[in-house]
């Protein structure tokens, strides 16, 4: 492997270390130093089309610090220390993930192959599914991770910055009426599971089944079966109606007879599991719907009093979708106040960024469908899917920190593969 390909390498492959030291949803900061040093020495640097779109969702993001200390109606707190490591740290991480895609677009493809990046995200993958098994099976694993050790209290006791760097299996929640064990292991919650997880399954797909030998599809055929207990026990209904759009895009642009009989055959069998009992207690269980309800309409009434620049940060609201005061207890130490912009990163941008930040967000993905949709190839139709899933998942998932990541590391896979199609055509005009 070529010097200049460790950073993405160690970032994907060697993810379970990072989570161990307590840095699985940071890495993307560090590693991010040795690729600015890369582009640094490769400049002129190469930028793709449309991420002039995110370089002004970072300026904005810039700017919205100036209003880091007030507070819109029907929220409260003041400019604490938290309120502006959390700012810093998604600061931070917009410019590495800038630093990614460049990086990314800039090595040739004789230094990273396109199959050996969606390769090293398919190997995520499999570490994706023993986090999961691990979070179902012994969801109360924890333990301190060496990061945590070296922190002062002030920042390490900070909520935000916790579920960052305490590596956790799963969440025991009570979503069924009962304790059941909600996976996110090597990620920082149990949402950024399902997010990442059914972006990953599509590079897996493509990486190890599409483009894979005898025995790459054999850990296909052993290791998708696995992943639907995690899947199924992570209670997550965004990501099942995620998985369920995969499918239907899949057959739109594919094979409909053949994804149509495969989704037939992969529901027929969930069914008739004890996994697909969880599924019907799960609906049965919309316990969620209120809280989203009161925060996403919260959301929404602030950023209408900052429009363009938004507050820099996230904002605890006065009371909850039942009454006004909400609160930790001792039979619930992790209730309090919703954090507005916590139930999406659509709502998340127009809290910290407003109006303009949020239609930035949505109109460099979209503006990615558009860019690309003609390539037909499995790595630009699977990149063009995820583009998909970031729209979708905006409404219900917060997209910091690690689905951030692997939405931009598929954008610049995109970006790469319409640059290799573009080649033999410039040498041929070149020729002519």
């Amino acid at each position: 492997m070529k010097p200049a390909v460790w950073p993405i390498a160690a970032l994907l492959a060697g993810y379970p270390i990072w989570w161990a030291l307590g840095l699985g949803g940071l890495s993307i900061v560090v590693v991010a130093v040795p690729m600015a040093v890369v582009l640094w020495r490769r400049r002129p640097i190469k930028v793709p089309m449309g991420m002039g779109l995110w370089f002004l969702l970072l300026a904005g993001y810039a700017i919205s610090a100036v209003t880091l200390a007030a507070n819109p109606p029907g929220t409260y707190g003041d400019l604490s220390t938290g309120r502006i490591l959390g700012y810093l740290m998604r600061l931070a991480i917009y410019v590495a993930l800038a630093i990614t895609v460049l990086y990314l677009g800039n090595l040739t493809l004789d230094e990273l192959p396109q199959l050996t990046l969606v390769r090293l995200l398919g190997v995520l993958f499999i570490t994706t599914v023993a986090g999961g098994l691990l979070g179902v099976f012994a969801p109360g694993f924890q333990f301190t991770a060496p990061v945590e050790l070296l922190l002062p209290d002030w920042i390490g006791g900070n909520s935000f910055v916790k579920n960052l760097i305490h590596p956790t299996a799963g969440q025991v929640q009570h979503v069924l009426g009962h304790a059941s064990p909600r996976p996110e292991a090597p990620f920082e919650w149990a949402n950024a599971w399902g997010s990442n997880i059914s972006v990953l399954l599509v590079w897996f797909v493509v990486g190890w089944w599409t483009y894979g030998g005898r025995w790459r599809r054999v850990a296909v055929a052993v290791l998708l079966p696995l992943a639907a207990i995690p899947i199924v026990y992570s209670l997550n209904r965004g990501l099942w109606i995620g998985l369920a759009l995969s499918a239907a895009y899949l057959a739109f642009r594919w094979r409909p007879l053949v994804v149509g009989v495969a989704a037939a055959l992969a529901g027929g069998a969930l069914l008739l599991s004890p996994l697909g009992a969880i599924v019907g207690q799960r609906l049965d269980n919309p316990h969620s719907n209120d809280i989203r309800a009161f925060t996403m309409a919260s959301t929404v009434r602030a950023a209408a009093t900052s429009p363009v620049i938004g507050y820099g940060n996230t904002r605890n609201a006065y009371g909850n979708y039942s009454t006004i005061t909400t609160g930790k207890t001792a039979w619930c130490p992790t209730c309090g106040h919703p954090p507005l912009g916590s139930d999406g990163q659509l709502w998340l941008t127009l809290i910290t960024q407003g109006l303009t930040g949020a239609a930035l967000y949505v109109a460099f993905f979209l503006g990615a469908i558009r860019r690309y949709w003609s390539d037909k190839s499995p790595i630009g139709q699977a990149g063009t899917l995820v583009m998909f899933l970031v729209l979708f998942y905006m409404f219900v998932y917060d997209g910091l920190v690690s689905a951030l990541s692997l939405y931009l590391i598929s954008f610049a896979l995109l970006w790469r593969n319409a640059a290799q199609r573009q080649a033999p055509r410039r040498a041929r005009w070149a020729h002519e």
